[in-house]
């Protein structure tokens, strides 16, 4: 038996979701996770953590693109990424989460975001915008386009084309498992039980079977 959701549950209506839809967190689809980083106007560093984006090919496989598909249109992500048309995405193990997530609270314009949360910002080579350098993996990266998904949303998607790609010696065999790319997953709610507040997951990756060469 499958059930069908289309309408805000009744349980559900009181639900706590932070801006997020109900359906998130029904749906619990997972969602790599990364801080983007750019320079403000001042010269500072900008940190942001970031997730619901995918990354995929373009122009017959010979571009390599970040689709980013929430970014806040009043947040300083948004600001800089139009003043400087460029950015970094930058891959942390979970060991870095919680210092990552610092730079939330250390979001003011006057502020070293980088530096104020413990991490160390160095100078991309291809692009002007600083790079997380205890990330094992970074991507720089230059702004395409933006796009409302819906016309006058507070929030825009946005597409970064990779240009140039960092990897950490000890992580070229593998970008998953314990120190690999983390994700995000909203909290799996099962509708016809819920009865308490949402939250979400970090996870991440491990295979389970080898399913061929390319």
């Amino acid at each position: 038996m499958k059930y069908q959701y289309y309408e805000t549950p009744e349980n559900m209506k009181g639900l706590e979701a932070w801006g997020f839809n109900w359906l998130e967190f029904v749906t619990s689809i997972p969602a790599p996770m990364f801080l983007v980083t750019t320079y403000k106007t001042n010269g500072k560093t900008n940190a942001c953590m970031q997730s619901w984006a995918t990354f995929t090919t373009a122009d017959k496989g010979s571009r390599f693109f970040a689709i980013l598909s929430s970014v806040n249109k009043g947040g300083h992500l948004y600001q800089t990424l139009l003043e400087q048309k460029c950015a970094v995405v930058n891959f942390l193990s979970v060991d870095l989460y919680e210092k990552a997530m610092t730079t939330i609270q250390k979001n003011q314009w006057e502020a070293d975001e980088l530096a104020e949360s413990g991490l160390t910002a160095v100078k991309a080579e291809k692009v002007d915008a600083p790079m997380v350098d205890e990330c094992f993996m970074n991507l720089e990266c230059r702004l395409v386009w933006e796009k409302e998904i819906v016309p006058g949303d507070d929030h825009v998607m946005v597409c970064l084309e990779v240009v140039n790609v960092h990897i950490d010696e000890k992580y070229l065999d593998s970008r998953i498992e314990e120190k690999g790319i983390i994700y995000n997953i909203h909290h799996p709610i099962n509708p016809e039980k819920f009865t308490g507040k949402a939250h979400d997951y970090i996870g991440i990756v491990k295979p389970i079977a080898d399913v061929g060469e390319y």
